[in-house]
């Protein structure tokens, strides 16, 4: 069995939760942590053992990393993904994969050129219930699908945002770009691409912040459903997110990772069985303070990226597919500033 040396670009909070899931894997080793502030990378070293790197070339220029993962600020993940190309390094990328299409199609073109892989981290898509709904859908037991919304309703404190986050050039955005986007993904996966909408921003409770803690658009899918997406951070104390979808022959609701509602007009014994194992509403993690995540999914998504390599088969969140719902977040910034439907 191949083990893979994972290098981890990027010492902020969501890169502990990728050394924890590289260190839950049998065929994966954390090599270590760069970041140009190198007392960074020494401090997150010494914590897991591992070596540092004060720059990504010299990271890169290591035999000792076969992979690696960005977790850089939003606006500064094109550089390391593209240097990794050059010197024959796959790449598992935190999202959102860039804030502009332009970086992002740098990207995708740089480790097609290289041969390399380029893969996008979205988590959610390998929670089980995710996987249930999908099949759902895909056996049409929903009949036409007619709406479907997915809800953010987080918050944040002034604290979250000193630093880097809230603005557009590191952050990309706010509550729709950073937060919500697991939620545009989840629900692009189900429903397919947009061919119509119209969007609305705010800034309701952190003025300090360059870009909007409130969104909300309405959404025409290109088979005719429509669409709901609403995210924020000013949504004291925070709520579960959720993603309700309905349809002619039946109804899904997913809070958090619980399926609160699952009803078709032909219900099957496999119905209550989902029902049984997946009704009950447990606690989400992120509501309200980020760290309280688990990292459990990632490490399905870093499984799921290295079998796809050594399978030489198609990702499937591979650059394109992640380039999805920064495409589908841009232009909902693009309708609110403009207030024109797209």
């Amino acid at each position: 069995m191949k083990i893979w040396n994972i290098g981890i670009i990027g010492t902020g909070m969501i890169a502990d939760f990728h050394a924890r899931a590289i260190n839950s894997l049998p065929n994966a080793r954390l090599a270590g942590f760069c970041n140009i502030r190198t007392e960074k990378a020494v401090k997150m070293a010494e914590k897991y053992s591992v070596s540092y790197w004060g720059s990504a070339e010299s990271m890169l220029q290591s035999p000792d990393v076969d992979l690696v993962m960005i977790a850089t600020p939003s606006g500064a993940h094109m550089e390391p993904v593209v240097q990794a190309a050059k010197h024959g390094k796959h790449v598992l990328c935190e999202k959102p994969l860039e804030i502009s299409l332009d970086k992002i199609d740098q990207m995708i073109e740089a480790h097609e050129k290289a041969g390399t892989r380029l893969g996008g981290i979205f988590n959610m898509r390998y929670n089980e219930t995710t996987k249930i709904i999908k099949s759902a859908i895909d056996a049409n037991r929903l009949g036409t699908i007619t709406c479907a919304a997915v809800y953010v309703p987080w918050w944040r404190s002034d604290t979250y945002y000193r630093g880097w986050r809230g603005t557009w050039a590191l952050d990309g955005g706010g509550a729709m770009m950073n937060q919500s986007i697991h939620m545009v993904d989840l629900l692009l996966y189900m429903m397919g691409p947009v061919e119509s909408l119209a969007a609305f921003t705010s800034n309701i409770g952190h003025p300090q912040i360059e870009a909007e803690d409130n969104a909300v658009s309405i959404l025409l899918f290109q088979n005719k459903a429509l669409g709901i997406i609403y995210g924020t951070t000013a949504s004291f104390p925070g709520q579960f997110r959720r993603l309700e979808i309905t349809g002619t022959k039946g109804t899904i609701v997913l809070v958090e990772n619980s399926l609160t509602v699952w009803q078709f007009d032909k219900m099957t014994a496999e119905d209550e069985q989902i029902i049984q194992k997946h009704g009950k509403i447990e606690g989400g993690g992120g509501v309200a303070d980020p760290a309280a995540m688990t990292y459990d999914n990632h490490a399905k998504n870093l499984a799921s990226f290295i079998r796809a390599i050594e399978e030489n088969r198609p990702f499937e969140i591979d650059g394109h597919e992640a380039r999805k719902s920064v495409a589908l977040i841009l232009d909902i910034y693009k309708s609110a500033q403009s207030k024109v439907i797209l």
